[in-house]
C-alpha cells in the first residue's frame, strides 16, 4: 500500500442525473431525502421546484436537471433530494437538489482530478471543480458554489421566506 502524506484526498457524494455520473464534496451535503411533496412557488425560475417541509422549515427545491438543460425527470422510487448548503454572503443558505439517484460517497485524490473540459460535456465548464476517474467511468465534479448566481440564490433565499408567510 502506497502512502503519501503530500496527497490530499477529498470525499464526494456521487448522483445520477440523465445517466450521468455528477459529484457533490460532502461537506456540503447536509443529508439526502426520500421524494416528498414540493410546493410550486409562483413566479420562480423553471428549475425551481418549489419548496418542501423538511422539520418545520421550507427549504427550496431546484431541479438540477432543469438547470442544466438536461429536461424534467419523471419520479421514480429512486429519485431523491440532496440537502446541500450554499454560501451567500456571510449566510449559509439550505436547499434541495433533485437528482434521479444517489449512488455512494467516494474519495478522489487531489492528484487525480482533471481540470473540467470546456467542451464535451452537458453542464456549463464554469459549474465544475473538475472531472474524476473511476473505473470506466468519468464522475463530474460539481462547485455548488459556483452553481447558482447571488440573484438565483436571493431568488431561493425569498422562494423559503415567501413560503413561510
Amino acid at each position: 500500500m502506497r502512502e503519501n502524506s503530500n496527497q490530499t484526498t477529498s470525499q464526494y457524494l456521487t448522483f445520477i442525473l440523465d445517466g450521468e455520473v455528477f459529484a457533490l464534496d460532502i461537506g456540503t451535503v447536509r443529508e439526502v431525502l426520500e421524494w416528498t411533496t414540493i410546493t410550486r412557488v409562483p413566479r420562480t425560475s423553471d428549475f425551481m421546484r418549489g419548496v418542501i417541509n423538511l422539520r418545520g422549515n421550507a427549504v427550496p427545491v431546484v431541479d438540477l436537471r432543469l438547470k442544466f438543460g438536461l429536461g424534467q425527470a419523471e419520479k421514480t422510487v429512486n429519485t431523491c433530494i440532496i440537502i446541500v448548503e450554499v454560501k451567500m454572503d456571510d449566510d449559509l443558505v439550505v436547499m434541495g437538489a433533485l437528482a434521479d439517484s444517489v449512488r455512494e460517497v467516494i474519495e478522489i485524490n487531489a492528484e487525480d482530478t482533471l481540470p473540467a473540459p470546456k467542451i464535451g460535456t452537458t453542464v456549463d465548464a464554469e459549474f465544475l471543480k473538475g472531472m474524476a476517474r473511476q473505473d470506466d467511468e468519468f464522475i463530474i465534479i460539481l462547485d455548488i458554489q459556483r452553481l447558482f448566481s447571488d440573484q438565483e440564490l436571493t431568488t431561493l433565499q425569498e422562494s423559503d421566506e415567501l413560503a413561510v408567510a
